[in-house]
């Protein structure tokens, strides 16, 4: 009688190992933010029972994120609504400033990274403090744990990249239905984010340049970056793919980037591609200076690309020695530094044509 069956033996080691290389791989990819629930349920591992075993499984995936406490002005709601297309929907909050009251002068919408909520977006960010000086609503759009198990934006999704489809056809959808709430028209409308958030943005940018007037990517990638997941994080180390630039419309879409030099998350070489290729699908910029300064403990570098009349169409800031985190943030948010330029107070400054900005 035989007290073992060696062939059966190693075989069953080769499915345990086989077995283990394959949670590996999901864990590394869920905490990428680059497997969305549906994919777990697909993937064929033991524990991969949809989003519940996924996120069994990472313990650690909302490490980074802080408490959220964003304050709100008497007068001024922050209101919790869901928004419904064609395409889907997502839940998502707006801030309508006390200031506001006589009338909106714009509308921004906040994307942000992964493991992020509109809470926490609002509180890192303080956009809803400058929306209260400026009197402009904010919308924060939230990204369903269901479509990505790390709440990233699927911006390395083919599906979330064209127009009428997707994401882009959801979010650019409720920017337009805050817009006509509020009575805003596109000239005064705008999308930024941060990370995944930030690529989205420039995604919206290039789908929808007649909704969103100018972009803002802090930390993000380029349009078309990635076409999937291993391209995904190649072009998060700098391996980016070159995606053809698509013909404008006749809308012009300024962009304003933000990329710390130290970002060992999203390379820097992702910032200058965004700033690149809004170079490239822009004909109005005629003349570009350098700026070098110092803000709140960082140096940091400038480049502003500028029409025949003076207005900035692209600029390009580089924070020197910044990580993965959005500039001159509160430690009220996550992934944020309170060191640099204040990234919010700029984009604002962008959009709106403020003349204050840091010198």
């Amino acid at each position: 009688m035989k007290l073992f069956d060696a062939g059966a033996l190693r075989a069953a080691a080769d499915d345990a190992r086989l077995s283990a290389a394959n949670d590996l791989v999901q864990r590394t990819l869920a905490r990428h933010g680059l497997l969305s629930g549906t994919d777990a349920s697909r993937s064929g591992g033991r524990h991969t029972g949809g989003l519940a075993g996924l996120m069994a499984r990472m313990p650690n995936a909302g490490a980074g994120a802080a408490p959220a406490h964003t304050a709100v002005p008497q007068g001024a709601p922050f209101l919790q609504d869901t928004y419904t297309g064609p395409a889907g929907s997502r839940m998502y909050r707006t801030y309508v400033p006390a200031s506001a009251k006589a009338g909106a002068g714009g509308v921004i919408m906040m994307l942000h990274g992964c493991t992020q909520s509109p809470e926490d977006f609002a509180a890192g960010t303080g956009m809803n403090e400058l929306a209260e000086k400026h009197g402009f609503v904010v919308i924060y759009p939230a990204q369903s744990r269901g479509d990505n198990a790390q709440s990233c934006w699927n911006w390395f999704s083919r599906g979330d990249q064209r127009r009428d489809r997707g994401e882009p056809a959801i979010l650019a959808g409720m920017a337009s239905r805050v817009c006509a709430a509020h009575d805003i028209v596109r000239d005064h409308t705008f999308v930024a984010g941060l990370s995944a958030g930030g690529a989205m943005a420039a995604i919206l940018g290039e789908t929808y340049p007649d909704v969103f007037a100018a972009v803002g990517v802090h930390s993000g990638l380029p349009v078309g970056a990635a076409k999937d997941v291993p391209s995904a994080f190649a072009a998060m180390g700098g391996n980016i793919l070159d995606a053809p630039i698509r013909p404008r419309s006749g809308s012009t879409v300024r962009t304003i980037v933000f990329h710390g030099t130290a970002d060992a998350t999203v390379s820097p070489k992702n910032g200058e591609s965004v700033a690149r290729r809004a170079l490239d699908s822009n004909t109005r910029q005629s003349l570009e200076t350098h700026e070098r300064g110092h803000a709140n403990g960082r140096n940091f570098s400038r480049v502003i690309s500028s029409d025949a009349n003076g207005a900035a169409v692209v600029e390009h800031w580089r924070i020197d020695g910044q990580g993965h985190a959005w500039s001159g943030g509160s430690t009220g948010g996550s992934y944020t530094d309170p060191k640099g330029p204040d990234a919010s107070a700029e984009m604002v400054r962008f959009f709106f044509d403020n003349p204050d900005r840091v010198k």
